[in-house]
């Protein structure tokens, strides 16, 4: 069945811009904990299903050199194809512009770079065990035919149920990573302008507004408006902009050099001298 993306997509900025008048990244911890929930959920789901289809095809389809060079596929799309794989991987995996922001939500006792350093080699055993088993699992599943979206593979196949139910974790995770990665961009430029303008109250005072059955709180205008642009654009451009999972890729094999190796080591041999 089709469906009007625009529709969805003009929601799900909508259910953005008021999210996104959470104060800060301190205030997020229960939308993290929701987004982490729902990913270890459909992941859970996608290897789960992918094996099951592995059992009832009875053989494991694919093989060792991926998707054969045709006529239909060239030997030039095929390498271009392996770049946006590993393009994606390297979007999924750098989160550097929120360490500092997470380790700043930590109690000093024990040292915030020690329970980093646990965090970290956790969070990213578990992340990298998921991801290889649905990507395993899937291929093994569906061979050449695999598709991009896990989960669509499986649209006609019993239990319906689940995958509603997978899909809608995809949803949810979506609307709180949103939060846990723009939050950084916010304080960065809100603290900038606080900075310049320390004496704006356009900038720096809150607006006591009376919500009904939640009784009183105070809105920022400065975050108001700016973060409420932000959302606008941004819903506007991935409106607008094709192919917006393979531009990702392109984003994250640019973003991955310079966050994830780069800056890291030279920090560390000016630190170390």
């Amino acid at each position: 069945c089709h469906f009007p993306d625009l529709i969805y997509m003009i929601l799900f900025g909508v259910v953005q811009v008021f999210l996104c008048q959470i104060p800060n990244f301190h205030k997020l911890w229960g939308l993290s904990i929701l987004a982490a929930a729902m990913s270890f959920s459909y992941a859970t789901v996608g290897f789960g299903l992918g094996m099951a289809k592995v059992i009832e095809n009875g053989k494991i389809k694919g093989n060792l050199g991926g998707i054969s060079a045709s006529a239909s596929l060239t030997q030039t799309q095929k390498v271009w194809r392996m770049l946006q794989g590993l393009g994606d991987i390297a979007f999924a995996f750098p989160y550097t512009s929120l360490v500092l922001e997470i380790q700043d939500t930590l109690k000093s006792t024990p040292p915030e770079n020690v329970t980093m350093k646990k965090a970290n080699l956790l969070s990213l055993s578990v992340t990298t065990t998921f991801y290889m088993l649905c990507a395993f699992l899937g291929y093994a599943a569906f061979g050449e035919n695999a598709p991009g979206n896990l989960l669509t593979g499986f649209g006609f196949y019993e239990p319906y149920w689940l995958i509603d139910f997978a899909n809608a974790c995809i949803v949810v995770h979506l609307v709180a990573a949103y939060q846990v990665f723009c939050q950084p961009i916010f304080a960065c430029v809100e603290g900038w302008f606080s900075h310049i303008w320390p004496d704006n109250k356009f900038i720096n005072k809150g607006v006591p507004i009376r919500i009904p059955l939640c009784g009183s709180c105070r809105v920022n205008l400065l975050r108001l408006c700016w973060r409420t642009a932000f959302v606008v654009s941004t819903t506007g451009i991935a409106i607008l902009f094709p192919l917006f999972n393979d531009v990702l890729g392109i984003l994250g094999a640019l973003n991955f050099w310079p966050l994830v190796v780069y800056f890291p080591v030279e920090m560390y041999i000016a630190q170390n001298k």
